[in-house]
């Protein structure tokens, strides 16, 4: 696998990048959806909630991702 600048693997790097802004998007909605409900905007609060549950799905699979990486030992140099 082809390595970046930061010693990891770009596969590994771009797993880590989606998962983090995943998770930091999830905190940010929870925000937006007391906002829309704040607002009285139900249906708005309710599309949150989804791009939320969605967000949380997709750092659950990089997460996943991660794991078969770092048994397989393609996930790069191990942190110490």
């Amino acid at each position: 696998m082809a390595t970046g600048e930061t010693g990891f693997d770009d596969v590994t790097y771009d797993l880590i990048s989606v998962q983090y802004h995943a998770l930091k998007a999830g905190h940010d909605y929870g925000q937006y959806v007391r906002d829309a409900e704040n607002a009285g905007k139900g249906e708005i609060a309710d599309f949150f909630r989804q791009v939320m549950a969605e967000d949380s799905e997709r750092a659950k699979r990089c997460h996943e991702f991660l794991r078969e990486l770092s048994v397989s030992g393609d996930a790069g140099p191990a942190v110490t």
